[in-house]
């Protein structure tokens, strides 16, 4: 099965966004790098996740104004994260289980990659093609 680090391989842009911009800000650069969530930064260290998802929640629901409110007031701030040795499997059931959309990816302390759950979808789709052709290939040539 494919693990994370092997998807990062061909993945390179993790889109961030420091916790005292505003949402507005954050929402222009989800625009602009046409993602669904943004990590949230202080410089190394990841503080949260600001999604649609918070947006929607956060902002909307309650009134406050994208213009003023600073996105630490209305980011996921328990972040769950995966190392780049999970596989794509274990993330498709993290991603089920706990109904997130975006995993930061971290090593030795240190963000070094996201994944999204379409990247996690299309990778085990990959690998049961993978698996699907080798079959055949054993049931053509007589087993």
């Amino acid at each position: 099965m494919t693990t994370i680090r092997q998807m990062l391989a061909n993945k390179r842009d993790v889109h961030t966004i420091d916790p005292d911009a505003t949402v507005f800000e954050a929402l222009r650069r989800m625009e602009e790098k046409n993602v669904g969530a943004l990590l949230v930064m202080k410089g190394e260290v990841l503080e949260g996740i600001f999604s649609e998802r918070d947006y929607a929640r956060r902002m909307i629901l309650r009134g406050r104004t994208s213009k003023e409110t600073p996105v630490r007031e209305v980011m996921t701030s328990d972040v769950f994260v995966i190392t780049p040795d999970t596989t794509s499997g274990e993330c498709m059931v993290h991603t089920t289980d706990r109904h997130i959309r975006h995993l930061p990816v971290v090593e030795a302390g240190r963000v070094v990659g996201e994944i999204s759950i379409g990247d996690v979808v299309r990778s085990v789709i990959d690998d049961l093609r993978f698996t699907v052709r080798q079959l055949e290939g054993y049931i053509k040539s007589g087993g």
